[in-house]
């Protein structure tokens, strides 16, 4: 998609292998490398990666990122794929606006035991600063899409931990009269999205519990390659300093060298990205990878995952033409559209 000629743009990048194995073999310091890049540049695409279990293991490369470049907010949106029928009849965009570090990820976890049991303990922690930049994105998300502000974390269950960040959602909501609010529990907010909903949705979330969201959500709308994921960081104004993006779901060892997985998320995570940079060129090139990719879907080009027969590779060439086709086309009706 970034080769010359197809998006009436010049993209020129640095790219980093993080791989296992390289991340390995550099002891992660291709990771703190990527990092960097990412600060310095303010955009950047990532693959899915590996993180391995073992605790003496290179861990996860996410967390590395997530931390070094201060991302807060990740923006996982999940939204109907025309031609593909969505769970339980929604069919408006459901924005899961999850907390980018703390809580269970990167948390202190031991065992004790004594007479034949064993007791598992974890130290979880979230901070006031990105609880309010969860909620104050999520309203602002909000506001742009027309959209509800819905759910929220299980506050009268932990109203010390989970009441943080239900205090600050309640404050953004001062903040933002004009943005509609519907506060429920966690669960009741994964009870209520298997209703009908004729409503954009934005939930702000934990870290934990907007993982298991975004999944949901996804799926919800029929895969999760059907969309991307995007970490963004924030200056002090409040405007987006570093954006990453990338597929929301992880790697598929079985399908390895197959040439069947559905490539939906990767390419919709470079329109997302394009979409963070300002001038006619960049929304243009987003706008057109956005619509090539769903009218693909809509004329029936899809993968298994989709109830389709296209490969991989197939997929990715019909998006490719139709990007390549629309930048034309728009070219020639540019004074048409002045």
């Amino acid at each position: 998609m970034l080769e010359p000629g197809i998006l009436g743009v010049a993209v020129k990048t640095v790219d980093f292998d993080l791989s296992l194995e390289n991340r390995r073999q550099t002891r992660n310091q291709v990771v703190h490398e990527a990092a960097a890049a990412l600060v310095e540049h303010g955009l950047g695409l990532k693959a899915a990666t590996i993180t391995p279990e073992g605790p003496t293991d290179v861990g996860s490369p996410n967390a590395i990122l997530r931390r070094e470049v201060e991302g807060r907010v990740i923006v996982r949106t999940g939204r109907r794929i025309p031609g593909v029928t969505p769970t339980a009849g929604v069919h408006a965009p459901i924005s899961v606006i999850r907390m980018a570090v703390d809580d269970a990820y990167g948390a202190k976890e031991w065992r004790e035991g004594r007479d034949g049991d064993e007791w598992a303990f974890r130290t979880e922690k979230i901070s006031r600063a990105t609880c309010r930049v969860v909620a104050d994105y999520g309203f602002r998300h909000a506001r742009r899409l027309d959209a509800t502000v819905f759910g929220g974390p299980k506050y009268t269950v932990s109203p010390v931990y989970e009441g943080m960040l239900k205090e600050e959602m309640d404050a953004a909501a001062a903040r933002y009269p004009d943005v509609r609010y519907q506060p429920h529990l966690i669960d009741a907010t994964y009870a209520l999205l298997l209703n009908s909903h004729g409503q954009s949705l934005v939930i702000p979330a934990l870290n934990r519990d907007g993982d298991n969201l975004s999944d949901l959500v996804m799926q919800l709308f029929g895969s999760i390659a059907g969309a991307e994921s995007t970490l963004l960081a924030f200056d002090a104004r409040g405007s987006v300093r570093v954006a990453m993006a990338e597929a929301p779901h992880g790697t598929a060892p079985l399908l390895l060298g197959k040439n069947v997985a559905n490539p939906m998320a990767m390419i919709l995570a470079l329109a997302s990205l394009f979409s963070q940079v300002r001038g006619e060129p960049w929304s243009r090139a987003s706008r057109a990878i956005y619509e090539s990719t769903l009218e693909a879907v809509a004329e029936g080009v899809r993968t298994a995952d989709l109830a389709g027969h296209a490969t991989t590779s197939e997929f990715t060439d019909e998006v490719i033409h139709r990007v390549r086709t629309k930048i034309d086309v728009w070219a020639a009706l540019a004074d048409v559209r002045r």
